[in-house]
């Protein structure tokens, strides 16, 4: 399965288009900071399924959880835009929210730095940073986990 992971893309869509039509994912999640831009591309491609979450960008109301935790092919995604975890000042809030609901991979954006590692225990961190610049790809492929990042 291929999860294609977008984070802040203040109106920039051209980059989002290209990894969608280059990829062909199962999946495409959307971290916030403009979340109504992954609404108007997920219009152009009904079949695919989209997870999106608010950034502090996008306000705190909606409706829309600012946290979720997903499981696809039986790994647990935890992801958030990343301002409820103050990930500016460092990820030991969101690295601790992920190991208490047992995540395998921790998504966040707001830093606008790009960062893919995984921790000793196996957690996968990943900030693709601005879908501007780049995007996450998430495989998952029997169990396996591998995560990288792209350029646009």
């Amino acid at each position: 399965m291929k999860i294609l992971v977008f984070s802040d893309s203040h109106r920039s869509l051209s980059g989002m288009y290209a990894a969608i039509d280059l990829h062909q994912p199962h999946q495409v999640i959307h971290l916030g900071d403009m979340m109504y831009d992954a609404q108007e591309v997920a219009e152009h491609y009904p079949k695919l399924p989209f997870c999106l979450v608010p950034g502090n960008c996008d306000g705190w109301g909606g409706g829309v959880p600012v946290k979720k935790n997903i499981t696809l092919e039986g790994t647990s995604i935890l992801l958030s835009h990343g301002h409820c975890w103050g990930v500016k000042s460092g990820y030991e809030l969101a690295i601790n929210d992920a190991r208490v609901v047992g995540a395998d991979i921790l998504l966040f954006g707001h830093t606008h730095i790009p960062l893919c590692q995984q921790l000793e225990d196996g957690l996968w961190m990943m900030n693709p940073g601005p879908a501007r610049s780049g995007y996450g790809l998430i495989e998952l492929d029997n169990g396996h986990i591998f995560c990288s990042l792209h350029k646009t």
